[in-house]
């Protein structure tokens, strides 16, 4: 069929903002991202489409995880010596977009402040929101620097676009954590074997590199015992029958922790809370605080709980889980308290109530509770399911990935969703209130 071109007098066709933008004359650097190889993944997906893509390196992991020598960049100075170092390569390189995993560390800060001073995108890859079966992908920043936090509900009832069908989730068992644990072990045993060109690394973690290996290893080998003894105690407790409130642990070390929150260590928010419990809950009412999956031991937050428990008169009604399957303890939990852990949108999901220490991307109006801490733990007040219904429709048509950064199988799905996003004229949220989202999220029918 013969079909005739445009007309000289029709306006010149205008690019949608959810395509891609021209790649040609894209310049990407990437920094650090998640052990394994997912931004080399990426980068080979950008390079596909007309990208040019820069990888700086930190140490002999980020090395490792990197196929296109010729692209690989050594930061082999210190953290001082950094804003230096990105200057020159942005200037040398042309540098129109920065790529980075977590954006509180000492050098994606650094690399954050200069895009903004310069007017350089920067891609913010996180876990998801919606954990564990999704990624976060966004523009400038993440967690308490995120774009969530300016966009009130009423915006985002406004811009949430019909389905087609339903928003399905991913398959339930992606096997990410077993990945997870084993490249953080392997990346940190590369640091301390074959980092003899970066001598002046210094990792954002407190704690030396040969500790963090240590840990990691441990925690790979004993999984089996410590699911073994979770099981064992989660029956007990599951069995008494007595109400308890989950207090939603997170890593030490996280950064949405350290950044967003007025604690420094784990054990601040737990004698704070046990405190409270203590002094406000119930008095046949528990505490349980369930540790993060990858908690590895170096906070000591069973000392912690149980110093903390001792010094307010009740020992036996506190307990501590070592990780296990959220859903199973949320699901005969009465109340949720946390600093800003992701895992508390499960219980807003199931209309259980949640309290916030920290600053976190749901806490919206409606969402979490407004009460004091004492008020809360005495007779906390329940979510709006409808409020909720907005904010999780509309973080999954935009910022929210169905896939993972570790196991082969999430790491390919996240991918062929991904690299468009990134090579996209407007970030996810503006996308969405601009025009008609796409139906990509619309994966294998799990109900949650």
């Amino acid at each position: 069929m013969f079909h005739a071109g445009p007309h000289l007098s029709d306006p010149a066709p205008q690019a949608r903002p959810d395509a891609p933008a021209a790649p040609e004359g894209r310049v990407f650097l990437m920094l650090q991202g998640p052990h394994g190889p997912f931004f080399d993944r990426l980068g080979r997906l950008l390079r596909a489409a007309g990208a040019t893509v820069w990888r700086c390196g930190f140490n002999a992991g980020d090395e490792f995880f990197w196929s296109d020598p010729a692209r690989f960049l050594r930061h082999e100075g210190s953290v001082a010596d950094w804003p230096d170092h990105l200057q020159a390569i942005l200037d040398d390189k042309g540098v129109t977009d920065i790529v980075l995993y977590g954006d509180v560390r000492p050098i994606h800060a650094t690399a954050r402040r200069l895009a903004a001073e310069r007017g350089i995108r920067v891609h913010v890859f996180e876990e998801g929101y919606l954990r564990p079966y999704w990624i976060s992908y966004e523009r400038q920043g993440s967690n308490g620097n995120s774009a969530l936090m300016r966009i009130p509900l009423a915006s985002m009832r406004a811009a949430l676009r019909e389905q087609v069908s339903e928003i399905r989730r991913p398959p339930a068992h992606w096997g990410d954590m077993r990945h997870h644990k084993f490249y953080g072990a392997f990346y940190h045993f590369l640091i301390l074997v074959a980092n003899r060109r970066y001598r002046a690394y210094a990792g954002h973690r407190a704690i030396p590199v040969i500790q963090e290996f240590r840990l990691n290893l441990r925690r790979l080998v004993l999984a089996p015992v410590y699911n073994l003894g979770r099981a064992v105690q989660w029956r007990r407790l599951r069995l008494s029958g007595v109400p308890y409130t989950l207090a939603l642990m997170q890593l030490e070390h996280d950064s949405n922790f350290l950044g967003h929150s007025p604690f420094t260590r784990n054990a601040q928010f737990i004698r704070l809370l046990v405190e409270h419990f203590a002094r406000s809950a119930p008095r046949h009412h528990h505490l349980v605080f369930k540790a993060h999956p990858l908690e590895d031991g170096r906070a000591g937050n069973r000392r912690a709980i149980r110093e903390a428990a001792a010094e307010f008169g009740i020992p036996d009604r506190v307990h501590y889980i070592r990780g296990g399957k959220l859903a199973e303890i949320l699901s005969h939990a009465r109340a949720v308290v946390t600093v800003n852990s992701t895992g508390a949108q499960q219980a807003l999901w199931r209309g259980i109530p949640v309290k916030t220490l920290g600053r976190a991307v749901y806490e919206k109006p409606g969402l979490v509770s407004e009460q004091p801490l004492d008020d809360f733990l005495a007779r906390p007040e329940a979510p709006d399911p409808q409020a909720y219904r907005v904010f999780r429709d509309y973080l999954l048509q935009t910022s929210q990935i169905p896939g993972g950064f570790y196991a082969g199988r999430s790491r390919a799905h996240a991918l062929r969703l991904v690299a468009d996003m990134l090579l996209s004229h407007q970030d996810p949220y503006d996308t969405l209130a601009a025009g008609p989202i796409l139906p990509r999220r619309q994966v294998s029918r799990h109900t949650q």
